[in-house]
């Protein structure tokens, strides 16, 4: 049985960024993920061994978003990479990080970047 298994609004302070100060100085972001697995065995056993572990995941995310990187493309991508690498019952999964207020000269609420695995 497939399912659709998502976290979302994890917010962290990070460091992304093409400029140099937003480097230094750091901002919000909002991350969330959706990660399609083979579901039919939790949904049977209740048992925490045959799911695919959502604090795992999380902090997966969490110790890719400490990394520095100057595109949110590349947050994306490595995220992606190592939830794939993570769990092999993972059939698909997207990851979407918002930066939120960014430095583009105007009253911006966030700006965005979807991937898809």
């Amino acid at each position: 049985m497939e399912g659709i298994i998502e976290i979302e609004g994890m917010e962290f302070f990070a460091y992304h960024g093409c400029y140099e100060a937003e480097r230094v100085v750091g901002n919000k972001f909002l991350a969330h993920v959706s990660l399609v697995a083979d579901c039919d065995k939790a949904s049977v056993s209740d048992d925490i061994r045959d799911a695919l572990n959502y604090l795992s995941a999380y902090e997966i995310v969490a110790r890719e978003m400490k990394i520095p990187s100057r595109l949110l493309e590349h947050v994306a991508r490595r995220i992606l990479d190592a939830l794939h690498d993570a769990f092999p019952e993972l059939l698909r999964a997207t990851v979407k990080i918002s930066k939120l207020n960014p430095p583009l000269g105007g009253k911006i609420a966030a700006s965005s970047v979807t991937l898809s695995k």
